[in-house]
């Protein structure tokens, strides 16, 4: 409390007015109040390691008890998401550096290029609630912050160690924070990347340049970048429950081609649109067309995904994928849809129902042969020989709908023998290990199921049986 005679301290003369006066571990904030849905909160721009100590977060039933108002927390998501700061954390080292007139630094440089470029990056704002004062905001001490002509243009509050931020929505970007934290903490007290659990990918030493530049993005994380938090107060734990819920179950889930559509920071999405689309030719869509027969050859930019990788990763998904991933593997790749592309029928109108091939689930098959020729640990000692009789047989392979060997497993040992496919049994897998039922020839169109990571296996066993290539059975 502050005088107007000569800006003295005003005397306190009871208890009362001590406490009421705040306590010692209280520091300003400067903070825009604003009134969600009629609700007084503080929006507040704060460091983004300053949050991190201000916050808790009550998802522990044994210490937090009838207070819990948070999930489980996931640390997988948790580490996508540190991978996601950290590199967000590099660019705005860079960014720093730039604002204080520093030369570029080419380690920061490459640092980001290691982790991969997007066009930008930002952390949507956290809700958070003080639980430690009365609904909107009463017993917490602040004042108006005005310019030179007294108009109000902000206030300044102030919180000490009871003011806990309790994080409502904001969880898992709040543990991604803890362990970027912990993984440039141990950068500066060893000067070693970590052997495990890395949020980069690479090893051994640092460098005295690359200490400097990781130095760098540990001061801005205390300084420089912050975090926007939507400050509710006074919430009682059903109050703040039923705020999660709503913040968590009142949106729409993005489409996920609009999300494909959308993203230019996964490299191999950019991978996909700079070169199959662009290059290839491919005619990408968001959607494929129900009925075959209005297929103009194009394919759905999800399968294209799911296709590329089995092709770079051996997964059913690109998540987390990093440049590193696919540094070595493009060239294959490219040959990969080059060969595919030019397989009779592909990319052409009514492609569904002139040849298999244009079926996501026969590509992800021989996308899977490519994987275990050309990438795969245990790939054979000859694999770039067998990867080469791949790519120039696949036009002479018959992916017609007709083929008998698609239905394999619909028919007698007497219709197989009669078709010529002897010797095939020794290339699948048994009928007892699995799902064999790959689909159905329907009025002269052969359909392959929707269980595909059941099937593009068994496809890929075939058109090995078919060039001659050697078993995966052994």
């Amino acid at each position: 409390m502050i005088g107007n005679d000569e800006h003295l301290p005003t005397p306190l003369e009871s208890l009362d007015d001590l406490l009421d006066a705040g306590d010692a571990t209280e520091k300003p904030f400067k903070v825009f109040v604003g009134h969600n849905l009629g609700h007084r909160c503080f929006l507040l721009q704060i460091p983004m390691h300053e949050f991190f100590q201000l916050s808790e977060v009550a998802n522990d039933p044994g210490r937090d008890g009838e207070s819990v108002s948070q999930r489980k927390l996931d640390p997988a998501h948790a580490q996508k998401l540190a991978s996601y700061i950290l590199k967000g954390l590099i660019y705005g080292a860079i960014e720093h550096c730039r604002t204080r007139s520093l030369p570029e630094s080419p380690v920061l440089a490459l640092m980001l290029e290691t982790m991969g470029r997007q066009p930008y990056m930002a952390l949507q704002p956290l809700v958070a609630n003080i639980r430690a004062c009365r609904p909107a905001g009463e017993g917490i001490r602040g004042r108006r912050l005005q310019n030179r002509e007294e108009m109000t243009v902000g206030f300044e509050i102030f919180l000490s160690q009871k003011h806990v931020l309790w994080v409502i929505d904001g969880q898992h970007r709040r543990m991604a924070m803890k362990m970027v934290f912990d993984f440039l903490d141990q950068l500066m007290r060893t000067h070693a990347y970590p052997k495990k659990g890395s949020l980069y990918s690479d090893s051994g030493e640092l460098s005295p340049e690359a200490l400097a530049a990781w130095q760098e993005v540990h001061a801005v994380t205390r300084t420089f970048c912050k975090v926007a938090v939507e400050v509710h107060l006074g919430l009682d734990v059903p109050q703040e429950r039923q705020l999660f819920h709503d913040l968590n179950n009142l949106g729409k889930r993005v489409d996920r081609n609009l999300a494909l559509k959308f993203d230019n920071s996964n490299p191999i999405n950019i991978f996909i649109k700079d070169f199959i689309h662009e290059s290839v030719g491919i005619n990408i869509v968001e959607k494929d067309p129900k009925d075959w027969k209005d297929d103009e050859g194009s394919i759905a930019l999800k399968d294209v995904v799911a296709v590329n990788a089995i092709l770079f990763l051996n997964k059913t998904n690109i998540a987390g994928a990093v440049p590193a991933d696919i540094a070595n593997k493009t060239e294959v790749a490219r040959q990969f849809w080059e060969s595919t592309s030019a397989i009779p029928g592909v990319g052409e109108p009514g492609a569904k129902t002139k040849t298999v091939a244009a079926q996501p689930v026969v590509l992800k098959a021989l996308a899977k042969m490519t994987y275990d020729l050309a990438f795969s640990n245990r790939r054979p000692p000859d694999g770039e020989e067998q990867l080469s009789k791949l790519f120039s047989s696949l036009s002479d392979i018959d992916f017609s709908h007709e083929n008998p060997m698609w239905r394999y497993y619909q028919m007698e040992q007497s219709a197989r023998q009669e078709a010529g496919l002897q010797g095939l049994d020794d290339y699948l897998p048994s009928v007892e290990t699995g799902n064999r039922d790959l689909g159905a020839l329907q009025e002269g169109v052969m359909r392959f199921g929707a269980k595909h990571n059941d099937i593009y296996p068994i496809l890929a066993d075939m058109i090995r049986w078919k060039l001659g290539l050697p078993s995966r059975h052994g």
